[in-house]
């Protein structure tokens, strides 16, 4: 009878965690492809954010769509999505990662402090934005570099070839990691707030205004998932508030991740007096907040796009997208 009982266990344990590891695979798939769809969306405003954020000298003095009407004209159409390649081979596991991770600390806190703790919520957003960039920040250096480079005017040619310069030419390793520090003082209210927000905004739609925002589904918990257009709403919304309180520090990570290919900016001398010589040289509107118009051009659908295709992803590979109690 003992024997019995304890190979019962063995065969449960075994299935819990098949299970399990189905569906961290799973959630890192549906991560992944929802960061790779949401980037792709807005990869010309990407582009253009770099040039503008650095000032580069042949878009110092475009806005967001004469600059992208430059790009066209002065190097080719293609060229809107230069650094893309880079971009996608970081976003994959960075959107993985985040996404997953996220699920992780959601779980963990809500045994803690309770499913509808809203610190729970901020607080496992922002571990998992932190966990997410850690890993992934080199491509990010050399995604950077390569949007940064005008056609005619090539340093790199490459993720590879970008990467093996960096490394034997300033400094070593460490030197993929400039820019790490706002970085992670960055992503910690910024996704943060993402993450708060949209589970915030998603448990109200779904309970206040069912009618509106929300359709029945049979596999989730919570008996209701939203409808495109209240994924889409809510993932905007949820971006475009995170982005007022962390960008500054997305500036300040921009001119340290490209300073040496700037020969007029000093900008790789740590993250306060890169703050500091941004704002005395270039003030608030056109300095901490340059191309600000653009991340919320940008922030709004690649939320949006992020959050609705992880949601759909979700729904069909079956993992639970309910709401909390």
């Amino acid at each position: 009878m003992a024997l019995a009982s304890e190979t019962k266990e063995v065969i449960v344990l075994k299935k819990t965690q098949e299970k399990d590891f189905t569906y961290v695979m799973k959630s890192l798939l549906a991560g992944g492809v929802a960061g790779m769809c949401s980037k792709t969306a807005v990869a010309p405003l990407d582009r253009i954010k770099i040039l503008l954020q650095a000032h580069n000298k042949h878009y110092a003095n475009f806005g967001v769509f004469s600059g992208l009407a430059e790009i066209v004209k002065r190097e080719s159409f293609i060229a809107l999505y230069k650094g893309n390649g880079a971009q996608m081979v970081r976003v994959f596991p960075y959107a993985a990662i985040q996404f997953t991770s996220f699920e992780f600390y959601k779980t963990l806190l809500g045994s803690i402090l309770g499913n509808g703790s809203h610190i729970g919520k901020f607080v496992a957003g922002s571990s998992a934005g932190v966990t997410a960039v850690t890993i992934t920040y080199p491509l990010d250096t050399i995604r950077a570099r390569l949007a940064f480079q005008v056609t005619g005017e090539h340093v790199y040619n490459g993720i590879i070839h970008t990467a093996k310069s960096i490394i034997q030419n300033e400094g070593g390793v460490k030197a993929l990691y400039r820019g790490f520090v706002p970085t992670l003082c960055g992503m910690v209210p910024y996704a943060g707030l993402t993450f708060f927000c949209f589970e915030s905004i998603k448990k109200f739609c779904l309970k206040t205004l069912p009618k509106w925002f929300s359709k029945p589904s049979a596999k989730d918990s919570g008996g209701a998932v939203l409808t495109i257009p209240a994924k889409l709403l809510c993932g905007g919304l949820s971006g475009a508030l995170a982005q007022c309180v962390s960008y500054p520090l997305d500036v300040t990570r921009r001119r340290m991740q490209l300073s040496s290919m700037d020969n007029n900016a000093k900008y790789g001398h740590g993250m306060i007096k890169t703050l500091i010589t941004v704002y005395r040289n270039d003030g608030v509107t056109n300095g901490l907040y340059r191309g600000m118009s653009i991340n919320f051009i940008r922030a709004v659908p690649m939320v949006a796009v992020s959050f609705s295709t992880y949601e759909l992803m979700k729904q069909t590979l079956h993992l639970d997208t309910g709401v909390d109690s």
